[in-house]
């Protein structure tokens, strides 16, 4: 039966081990008496009601593309499919096999030669596990993903997914994540840069389907409970008494933390109480945490910037932040916790372009000033803490329509109820 086969397979990677088929390199070993499963067993093409999803990305650590991908594979295996996701792993591993999903710990997100290795065993793997979508999520991964698909079958390969999750330099790399049968694009911006720099490419292969947020994990009014609030205050003292701004987001350039300096270096000057956090970590590059704190020595802001790091508990430090801010200097194509910090009923003020600016002026245009502008951002901010604005609830981005149509349209594929277009074939796109 379904049900057995399904649990004894999550059973199994919750043991510890992983059923990976043997003597594919850089799989976890394999129990001695793994057989492969069959694919009326799970689904497959023999029946279009259950099915088998491989997601692509480089790694599991933090951020909107892997959350979004933990989001899906759990919705998967809540309405009975198989979810196997491919990384190098992470802090977020560990839930996704909590959740059920099977994980192949491949490193396809490395930009070497040496990747390319992996195709013929990628190619193997979906052939003997019967994989029926392919769902890639970054262009190493969808690299190695088209070629190895390239090479099956056309009648019986996996359908082959795309989601344009940035706004990519434009090249041949780039070209990749257009590849798929289906793109999805993440934001109207993603869908907008996708027509604009690929016009050629078919628009029937592209769906338009929103990032969504958990209203149970970002509720609206929320306030933290009192015991998080004494541990927050007594690991960040600075933020007693004073109107905390937060800025989230991985430590980089293009993030904006040097105009945050600058922000609250205008505040502080003009004598209004307020504490910056900073919150997020490095992702690997120690060099900008270093540039950043000397900055804030340099202007003698160390009592009023705290560095908080990687936080599980962002939700808890949203409530009490009496702004949220998104001061990416380029354009991305989502701004998912401008999108969650809304959902709470934050005030969030960002600049004004790409996805930040669509959900901004989509849900609260009050908080949009223009990229760079560190005088409007001044005063925006000095505005929002004088008089603190209401921010309406709203579920515009819903994480139940974004899981509806994500898996509607795997169903479509998985079912073949609509044919490929003709542009959608292997090769790079037209022009």
């Amino acid at each position: 039966m379904v049900t057995s086969r399904l649990q004894e397979r999550t059973t199994g990677v919750n043991r510890g081990w992983s059923p990976w088929l043997p003597g594919l390199p850089g799989t976890n070993t394999p129990d001695r008496n793994f057989t492969v499963r069959r694919r009326d067993s799970l689904g497959g093409s023999g029946s279009p009601s259950r099915f088998t999803v491989l997601q692509m990305l480089p790694a599991l650590e933090c951020g909107g593309v892997e959350r979004g991908t933990l989001e899906v594979a759990a919705a998967l295996v809540r309405r009975g499919h198989r979810s196997i996701v491919v990384s190098s792993g992470g802090r977020l591993s560990g839930m996704l096999v909590r959740q059920g999903s099977e994980h192949l710990l491949w490193p396809l997100g490395i930009k070497s030669p040496l990747t390319l290795r992996r195709i013929p065993a990628l190619r193997r793997y979906l052939r003997q596990q019967k994989v029926d979508i392919i769902h890639v999520r970054s262009r190493m991964p969808a690299w190695i993903a088209w070629l190895a698909w390239r090479g099956m079958n056309p009648l019986t390969r996996p359908r082959l997914v795309t989601t344009v999750h940035g706004l990519y330099s434009v090249n041949r790399y780039s070209a990749i994540m257009t590849r798929g049968e289906r793109l999805i694009a993440i934001s109207d911006t993603a869908h907008r840069y996708i027509q604009e720099n690929y016009p050629k490419l078919p628009e029937g292969r592209i769906r338009t389907i929103y990032r969504g947020i958990d209203p149970d994990g970002f509720p609206y009014g929320y306030q933290p409970q009192p015991a998080w609030l004494g541990a927050f205050r007594r690991e960040f003292p600075g933020v007693v008494g004073r109107h905390v701004i937060t800025l989230p987001g991985r430590l980089s350039r293009r993030k904006g933390h040097e105009d945050f300096v600058a922000l609250l270096e205008r505040l502080i000057t003009a004598g209004l109480p307020v504490h910056g956090l900073i919150v997020g970590d490095g992702g690997g590059n120690g060099r900008h945490m270093i540039r950043m704190r000397r900055l804030i020595r340099s202007r003698g802001l160390d009592r009023h910037i705290s560095f908080t790091g990687h936080r599980q508990d962002i939700r808890e430090l949203f409530a009490v932040s009496c702004i949220v801010l998104s001061l990416s200097h380029e354009p991305e194509a989502f701004g998912r916790t401008v999108a969650e910090a809304l959902h709470m009923g934050r005030p969030v003020i960002g600049y004004d372009h790409g996805g930040v600016g669509e959900i901004l002026g989509r849900l609260f245009p009050r908080g949009c000033v223009h990229p760079g502008n560190l005088d409007a951002l001044a005063s925006r901010t000095r505005e929002f803490i004088e008089q603190a604005p209401v921010v309406p609830e709203n579920r515009f981005y819903s994480i139940a329509n974004m899981l509806e149509a994500t898996l509607g349209l795997y169903e479509e594929l998985a079912a073949g109820r609509q044919g490929i277009e003709s542009g959608a074939r292997p090769g790079f796109p037209p022009g």
